[in-house]
C-alpha cells in the first residue's frame, strides 16, 4: 500500500496520450505483495487502464526485456494516489528481480478494444439524448463493462415517454454511427476545455489544470480518463436495450454489435 512504499512519483500514464500503444517498455519501480495478499507491480510509466470512471481495467502480461527472467500475468490495475498498482500472479518467476530492472508491457488487445467501444458507446448515448429531446438529464454514473453496460441521468422521463424514448435513442445512435466521425482526445488547458465541453466544466475539475477532454466528431466533448475507439464508425451497431426511470433517475441500457 501506499503507506508502506518510498516516496514514489505518480506513474506516467502512456495512454492518456497514445491509445494505439499496446506494446512498450517501462522501468520496475516496486514488486511486493499488498496487503489482499495479491501481488503487485509498480512501474514508471504504463500503458495498462486502471479500472476507473465506468471502465474495467486492462489485462496483460509485464516481462522482463529478454523474456526469458520472468513473465508476470496482470489480471487487474488499480490506480491509488496517482500510482497505477499491477496485480497479477508470476508465471515464470525471477529470483533476483528488483527495482530498477527494464520490463516490456503487453496489453490483451481484443479486451482494450471492447472496452474502449463500449465506452465511446456510453458517450455516443449522452450526445442522443440530446439530439431527442432529452437535454435536461444530466449525465451521472457510467458503467462501460460487458455484463449491461449503462449510464445513469439525474432527471426523469415520464413513462409513457420511455418506449418511443428508447427507440428515438437507438435509431439516432446508428445514424451516428453509420455517418461516423473522428474521435479526439487531448489534454487541453482549463479555459479551453471549458470551451470545448460547451461553455463549463464539472465542478470536480480543478480550475487551473489540464483536463484530458474526449470529443466524437463535431460534438461538444467531456472530461475523461478512459480509452476510446478513434472513429465513431468503430461502434459498427448500438442497441438501446433498456430505459428506467425511478425516484428522480433514469437508467438507459444499451450494447454494441460485432
Amino acid at each position: 500500500m501506499d503507506d508502506k512504499l518510498p516516496s514514489t512519483t505518480a506513474t506516467i500514464l502512456q495512454y492518456y496520450h497514445d491509445m494505439s500503444k499496446l506494446h512498450t517498455d517501462a522501468t520496475l519501480l516496486y514488486s511486493f505483495l499488498d496487503d489482499d495478499g495479491r501481488h503487485a507491480l509498480i512501474l514508471d510509466s504504463t500503458i495498462f487502464h486502471p479500472q476507473g470512471g465506468g471502465q474495467p481495467s486492462d489485462t496483460g502480461f509485464i516481462t522482463d526485456v529478454s523474456s526469458s527472467g520472468f513473465k508476470f500475468v496482470v489480471q487487474d490495475v488499480r490506480s491509488k494516489n496517482g500510482i497505477v498498482y499491477h496485480y497479477g500472479v508470476f508465471e515464470k518467476t525471477a529470483e533476483d528481480l528488483k527495482g530498477g530492472a527494464q520490463v516490456l508491457l503487453s496489453v490483451d488487445e481484443s479486451r482494450r478494444k471492447l472496452n474502449s467501444r463500449l465506452h465511446s458507446a456510453g458517450h455516443l448515448l449522452d450526445i442522443c439524448m440530446g439530439q431527442v429531446g432529452l437535454r435536461h438529464l444530466e449525465p451521472g454514473k457510467g458503467y462501460h463493462f460487458p455484463d449491461g453496460p449503462y449510464v445513469e441521468y439525474k432527471g426523469t422521463v415520464p413513462q409513457a415517454e420511455l418506449q418511443n424514448k428508447q427507440k428515438e435513442l437507438q435509431f439516432e445512435a446508428n445514424n451516428l454511427i453509420s455517418s461516423g466521425g473522428k474521435v479526439s482526445v487531448s489534454l487541453y488547458p482549463y479555459e479551453e476545455a471549458a470551451m470545448l465541453c460547451g461553455g463549463a466544466l464539472p465542478d470536480y475539475i480543478p480550475k487551473g489544470s489540464t483536463p484530458r477532454i474526449v470529443k466524437l466528431g463535431d460534438f461538444p466533448g467531456c472530461p475523461c480518463g478512459g480509452t476510446h475507439v478513434s472513429n465513431i464508425s468503430e461502434l459498427v451497431n448500438m442497441k438501446v436495450t433498456q430505459m428506467r426511470t425511478k425516484k428522480g433517475l433514469t437508467k438507459v441500457y444499451y450494447n454494441i454489435g460485432d
